[in-house]
This record gives structure tokens, sequence and C-alpha cells, in this order.
């Protein structure tokens, strides 16, 4: 029985107290008051709601989870409840539970800022940009504040449209000068000439007022612009304080990624691919695979300024489709759990369910293109799925290939770049799982390297063209001009011609890549 003195009011005070907790980060102090709470009133959906809430900023996706899940069971109604949840379920790896709350929360009448931003970003992670940019606009409608103009500068540097991002990140800034994000991306929208920018980003790590989460952006922008400006020993400083802040928030487990490979490539062998059943035949898919930062970008965009192919982005419907048809639930794109229950999926069965679940992201040009770079992980069953499309794989210098990865702050995938020799371990195991898929597939797979392209463009473009058994287009030359989304890191400069300017730039790094290029060398890849 609920004793007389903790009433409604008590509860209130209580949650008040725990948001104000959660605002500082102190979630020990905001579980406290929900758990307070919840004792005595236990179907209070406000605690319930903070909790959820605990989860996500935590990185605790399945209290989230669980939280948002009763919140909804106990208010039907609850758009803000069904748009959280479909985020816990879309970040954790449930994506047909995403799917599926995303509806609920569309439904539901709403005119809150915090809803409208929220089911924009699941629309962004489920690679729908004009979609998210179409709520995050309704977000930044419904509020007096500008902090929702970071959601729509992320969409519109996505679709290109980066003018517009820029404006929209002057307005955060205007509004909160410090913000650490905004700085970042605003830093990566073109190439910087002078140092105004540089000292604000300065004078804004010197305070020691940012957050520890806040302190990867800051750095990152500085080494960015110090890059820019040739002065390489400070780029170097920055991106390394960036990756041991970055590194200090996010854990990468190094065996568990050494045994994924193992399996990955003892279970998909040449016995299991000539056993495999019949995949779907159609031919319209192009798989873009390889490490994050080697081209993969460039490639695709080459090919997409052939009037027959469009560009899909970045789609996490092949790993979707995986884990729908084994039942696995996991954050991460591959386990060993995954691989043993992929082994026995039916690939026809596979391949309709990744046409079917990528119907309203694929153009209505004849062939489209998945680039998710982690792709790679699944090339066998890719191939068995559609033996009949395209897969091309992007190589890079090794060293470039690791440095590159190492100086990019990622959102939540490659945790394993912000260690340069277990950027350099992940290299190494990489390259050899590639070099299994290539003596499995031979020829259905293309490798195509990132130098060869930027020094022979027009010979290496042919050859993609001409492997992708299409007509030439002299426009494919033309592939900067393209005013199409970008779901990459590199979406300012794939505005541009192809260039020289990144091929070798390691070397302005040499004397602090020394551990890097030694495990790559003894592995015979240097």
């Amino acid at each position: 029985m609920m004793p007389q003195q903790f009433t409604q009011n008590d509860a209130k005070k209580f949650l008040k107290r725990g948001f104000d907790a959660l605002n500082r980060k102190d979630f020990k102090e905001a579980g406290t008051c929900c758990q307070l709470v919840l004792k005595y009133l236990p179907k209070t959906v406000d605690a319930h709601f903070l909790i959820g809430l605990i989860g996500i900023e935590s990185r605790d996706w399945g209290t989230a989870t669980r939280a948002f899940k009763n919140v909804v069971s106990l208010e039907r109604t609850h758009v803000a409840g069904w748009a959280q949840l479909a985020r816990a379920f879309v970040t954790s790896g449930q994506y047909s539970n995403a799917e599926a709350a995303l509806l609920k929360a569309a439904a539901l009448d709403c005119d809150d800022p915090v809803v409208f931003d929220a089911i924009g970003t699941v629309h962004s992670l489920l690679g729908d940009q004009n979609q998210a940019l179409a709520y995050y606009d309704r977000a930044a409608k419904a509020s007096d504040s500008a902090v929702f103009e970071l959601s729509r500068a992320k969409a519109l540097i996505f679709l290109g449209r980066l003018d517009e991002a820029g404006v929209a990140l002057d307005a955060v800034l205007a509004e909160k000068p410090e913000a650490a994000q905004a700085h970042w991306m605003k830093s990566r929208l073109g190439t910087v000439r002078s140092t105004d920018h540089l000292m604000l980003l300065e004078a804004l790590v010197a305070a020691q007022t940012c957050t520890p989460a806040d302190k990867p952006f800051l750095h990152y922008a500085i080494g960015k612009e110090y890059e820019d400006l040739e002065q390489w020993d400070a780029a170097y400083s920055a991106y390394e304080q960036g990756a041991r802040a970055r590194r200090a928030e996010v854990t990468f487990d190094e065996s568990a990624e050494e045994t994924m490979f193992t399996a990955l490539a003892e279970t998909f062998d040449k016995e299991w691919f000539q056993a495999v059943g019949q995949g779907n035949p159609d031919v319209s898919p192009i798989f873009i695979v390889g490490q994050p930062r080697t081209g993969t970008t460039l490639v695709e965009r080459i090919m997409t300024a052939h009037s027959d192919v469009g560009s899909a982005g970045e789609l996490q419907q092949f790993a979707m489709s995986i884990k729908r048809l084994t039942g696995v639930t996991s954050p991460k794109p591959m386990t060993a759990e995954i691989i043993n229950e992929a082994a026995g999926i039916d690939p026809a069965a596979l391949g309709s369910m990744y046409l079917e679940t990528t119907r309203a992201l694929r153009p209505t040009t004849l062939r489209f293109v998945d680039k998710m770079p982690v792709n790679y992980l699944y090339v066998p069953l890719i191939a068995a799925a559609f033996p009949n499309a395209k897969i091309i794989h992007v190589t890079r210098d090794p060293l470039d290939s690791c440095f590159s990865s190492y100086k990019q702050l990622f959102a939540d995938a490659y945790y394993h770049s912000y260690d340069l020799e277990e950027m350099a371990r992940h290299h190494v195991r990489y390259r050899r799982l590639m070099a299994k898929w290539v003596d499995l597939l031979g020829p259905q797979m293309l490798e195509v390297n990132y130098e060869k392209i930027v020094e022979e463009t027009e010979i290496n473009s042919r050859n993609i063209i001409d492997y992708l058994d299409l007509p030439w287009q002299d426009e494919c030359l033309n592939f900067h001009k393209q005013s199409s989304s970008v779901t990459t890191a590199s979406a300012a400069q794939v505005r541009e011609q192809a260039h020289t300017r990144s091929v070798g730039l390691w070397r302005r790094y040499e004397a602090q890549l020394g551990s890097a290029r030694k495990i790559l060398a003894r592995n015979g890849f240097i």
C-alpha cells in the first residue's frame, strides 16, 4: 500500500528533480528519482518515460526499449513514447519493430518539436533523408529555439544543400555559441582559408567548460581546419586528442571482431557457396563495399551520373533483412550468432525481402546503388541472394585508408578507428577477409582502386560502366555536377572534380604513424 505521505505532488517534485539531473547528465540521480516514484506509483507514465530517456542518453538501449514499451502500454496515445520507442528499436537493430512504432507515432496528433525531431532521426537512421528533413522542418517551425536547426543541417548536408546547411548552423551558433557539434559540422562544409573559426574553436577548448561528449567534436574540427591550412603537426595533435576523447565515450571489443571475422571466413566458404540455393534473379542492385573514406562515394557518383543508375544511399536494409529472417536482434552489423543463423537463410527470400524493404528508398532508374561500406561483411550472402547483381569493392592505400578513418569522427560506427594500432589490425583482418571473398566470387565482384580512379579517371570510369553492362555516357565524367543526396562524411567533397590531393596524404604524418605502419608491413600490406 502506498504510504499516505507520498502523493502525486511528491511524484511531480521527484520527477522534476530527475529531469533536471538528466539535463546535467547525472544519470544516477535521475534514476534514483524514477525508482522512488515507481516504488509507490508504478504506473506513473512520466517516470517510465524518464527512464527511457536515461537509457538513450547513457546508450543503454535495452533499458530504453523496455521503458518506452511501458510508456505506450500504459498510454497507447503517447506519441513521444512511440517516437522514442522507434528510435530505441532502430538503434538496437530491431528494424521491423522500429517501422511499426514509427507508424504509430506518425498517426497521432502532435505539435511537439522534440517528437518531430525524434521521428526525423528514425527516418534518417533508416536511410530516408528526405522524409527525415520533412520532420526536422516541422520541428524547427514548431519551436522558438534554433536548436532543431542542427538536425536540419545534418539532413541538408546529406542532400547536398550545403549553403542552406550553413545558414542552419549559423542559426544554431547564434543562439548557442558553444554548440560543439554545430562547430564541427561547420568546419566540414568546405576548405578553410583563414584562422577565424579555428581561433574560436581553440578558445572553446581552452575555456575547459565543454562536456566530455563535446570534446571530440571540437578537437576533430580543429584538426580538420589545421589540415586545411597545412599545419600538419597541429592537425595531428588535434586528431589525437579527439580520438582519445571519443574512445573514452565508446568501447571496441577487438577479440569479438577477431572471432567474427574468423567465423565469416569459415562459414561462407566454397562448399557453402556451391550448395546454397537459387537467389533472386533481379539485376537492379549494385553494391559498393569497402572501408569508409576510401573513395566509395566517388565511385558511386561516377555510376549515378549515368541515366540508368540512381543512388539509394547507404542502406541498412541488407543487414536488416538478414536479422529479420534469422530472428536475431543486435545493434551490431554482424555477430557470430548471426553468422551461424544466416548460413541457413533461403537466398531467394533474402533477396526478395531486401527488395521489398528498399522499395520506398530506391530511385526509379533501371539500376540502383547501395553504398553501405560495411556490406563487405555480407558479400557471399549478397552474391547468393542476387546472382545477377554487381558488387564493387573499393580499395585504397592501406595507410591512407587507416589514417583517413582515424581523423574522421563517426556517429555510431567504426569504433576501431579511434586507436591507430587497432585501426591497422582491423584493416589487416578486413583485407584478408576480402581476399577470401575475391577468391570465392571471381569475376562476379569488381575491385576498384581509389588512387587509379583519381589519377586516370576516364579509363577507370569506363571500366566501371562496362562492368555494369551499360553503354558509356560522357556524363559519368561530370559526376561532380549532380545535385542528388550523399549520405556520407564526404558530402561536401564530392561536389568537386576528382583530384589527387588525398593520395599519399599519410606521408604528411609519417612520423606519427610509425606503429600503424609496422603492423601493416608485418602483415604484408605495405
